[in-house]
Order: structure tokens, then sequence, then C-alpha cells
């Protein structure tokens, strides 16, 4: 049975071993240029403090690849399940092949296990050395990314660790399942991709922030959380902020809400509206009185002196390799969960 599901598998198997070659190829090649860029850019940024304008300039430089090396780990799994879990038993039961199998003194249980723990294994060890791999080439570029693609957002976290691997396996007994119920190959594939895009959607909407109870913080305006300021149309006495997706001594934290409050506490949203005066003082443009025209920093000095602050929601990176542990699990258990239907779905319904 071993031989006979492995002559069935190892086409697929051959063409994932010759792509994951071909990408590992690359980032070793590439990997240890972009590691030495970064440390050089590093050393250097930090004598005359201007790391700043560095992270914009070397992830700008890499930003291509960088997301297409991310989505070659995001989309994999989605692939597995697609043309690997969906057609795998819809095959069988399209060409009644596994009515002869089980005349031959297998069982359905032999039968099914060793389709799914072959294919399934190689499929997850497929996604953790893409998801590996990707995560050692990145790893500059992560530090230095801007706040929406950091480590913890979620168009990249999916991409990193062993993730990919939980995803992988789910991903693939999700298309076996589908695949038993819809009887069609083109029917499951369909049903496989929108289910799994659902649930890799859900999850770092629904899920994936109340993982670990996120913190809540209140922080002073500096250059990581204000974008700009400026007066309103009516050019009254008012001073605008627009905060960031970020938090001042917590780079890389993902932000799961942010807001401005006023010195009472109440919230502002992210655009808010501060009453300084526009005429004169730090806040008012150069010339147009005492104190004027001091810059940005000298106003949102003042602003923080006044008691506003951005008060901000958020996981933190430090929490990056529990997050992957723990939603990996969530994964492996639903993994579990749907074998154990397939099982009881061959043995009492399935003909």
């Amino acid at each position: 049975m071993i031989w006979l599901t492995w002559r069935q598998f190892r086409g697929s198997a051959a063409m994932m071993a010759a792509l994951l070659v071909a990408l590992i190829a690359v980032l070793a090649l590439t990997g240890p240029d972009l590691a030495s860029q970064y440390s050089t850019g590093i050393a250097a940024c930090t004598q005359d403090s201007t790391c700043d304008r560095f992270y914009d300039r070397f992830f700008d430089k890499y930003q291509l690849p960088f997301t297409a090396v991310s989505l070659v780990a995001l989309l994999l799994p989605a692939l597995v399940g697609l043309f690997w879990g969906a057609p795998m038993i819809t095959r069988e039961l399209e060409a009644n092949t596994h009515l002869l199998v089980w005349n031959q003194s297998i069982t359905r249980g032999r039968w099914l296990a060793v389709k799914l723990t072959l294919t399934g294994l190689v499929a997850m060890a497929a996604a953790g050395v893409c998801g590996l791999a990707v995560t050692w080439w990145s790893d500059p570029l992560d530090k230095s990314a801007v706040p929406e693609l950091a480590l913890m957002a979620p168009l990249v976290f999916g991409a990193r660790g062993i993730a990919p691997m939980g995803y992988a396996a789910f991903a693939f007994v999700l298309g076996v399942t589908v695949g038993m119920l819809a009887r069609r190959t083109l029917a499951a594939m369909a049903l496989t991709l929108a289910l799994f895009t659902v649930i890799q959607i859900a999850m770092p909407l629904l899920v994936r922030p109340h993982l670990m109870p996120p913190v809540t913080s209140a922080f002073e305006l500096g250059k990581t959380n204000v974008d700009g300021i400026g007066v309103n149309r009516d050019e009254t006495q008012l001073v605008h902020i627009m905060l960031e997706s970020a938090v001042p001594g917590h780079a890389g934290a993902w932000v799961l809400s942010s807001e401005f409050v006023d010195p009472s506490g109440r919230p502002s949203g992210t655009e808010a509206a501060v009453k300084l005066s526009t005429t004169s003082g730090p806040c008012a443009p150069p010339g147009a009185g005492a104190g004027a025209g001091q810059g940005m920093d000298t106003c949102v000095a003042e602003i923080n002196r006044l008691g506003y602050r951005q008060q901000a929601t958020y996981q933190p990176l430090e929490r990056f390799w529990p997050f992957q542990w723990i939603e990996t699990g969530i994964y492996a258990l639903l993994t579990a969960g749907l074998t154990w239907f397939c099982f009881w779905w061959v043995r009492r319904r399935l003909s």
C-alpha cells in the first residue's frame, strides 16, 4: 500500500522538491549579502543617529523580493490543500479504484492512514522548510520593515516560523475531507480553496489578537507615533495629530488599536484636534508671533506637556514565538479533528 501511494504521489513530490531546492538556493546565495549590508548599515547609522533613514532605504530597496518570498510561504499551504488534498481521495472515488484496493485485503482504515500519513508528512516538511528558510533570509528586512509589514503583522506572521507547517497540515486534511464529501475533483478544489481562505482571514482578525491578553498603555507623542501636524480648514486654534500603527519603545509590535486621548482620558480617534494657538507659541508657523516657528519637536513637546497621549492596545514583538506555537497548536487540533472525521466517514459512510 505504501508503494502504491508513493507511485501515485511521487510526481507531485518531485515537483515540490525541485521548487524548494530552487527557492533555498536563491535564498542561500542572497541571504549572507543581505545580512552583511544590514550589519554594515547599522554600524554606520548608529554613529550619526540616522538609522531611521537607513531602515527606509534598506527596506525600500528589497521590498519586492521581501514580498515575493513572503507570498511563496503564504501560498504554499493553500496549494497543498488545493492540488494534493482535494484530488487525493476524489480521484479514487471518481474512478472507483478504491473498491479494487478494498477487495485485496486492504482495510479502509489502512488505505486512508497510508495516504494521509505519507502525503501529509511530506506537505508539512515542505511547508516547514519553506517557512524557516524564508524566516532566516528575511530577518534583516523584518527588523527594518514599516509597522504594517513588521514581523507580527498579519500579512507577515503567517509566512514565518513554524506556522506554515501547521497551515499545510490543516489545508491538506481539509482538502481530503472536502473531497470525500464532494466526490468531484473540481468542486472539491474550489471548496477547499474557499474554506481555507476564509479560515486564514478569520484567524488574524478574530482569533490571533486574543491568543494572549493584549497590552494597553499610554505613550507620549514623538517621531515614532506622530505622522504630521497642521491646522484645520478654518485655521482656528486647533492642531491635528495623526498617529501611526506603532508605539514608542516597542518596535515591531502589532498594534490592534490606537487612539489619541486628551488630558482627561477621552478618546479622539487617530486624527485629533488639540487646543493650541496657531498664531503664536511653539505650534505656530514661523513669524506668527512670540515663540513661534520653533519646529515640530517643540510643538510635540508642548502637546505632551498639556497631557495629550497616544493610547494603544498591542501585542509586543516578544510574543512572536509563543504565538507561533499556540497558533500551530490550534491548527494541529483542527487537523486532528478533521482526520478523525475522515476515518469515521470512510468506515461508516463511504462506499
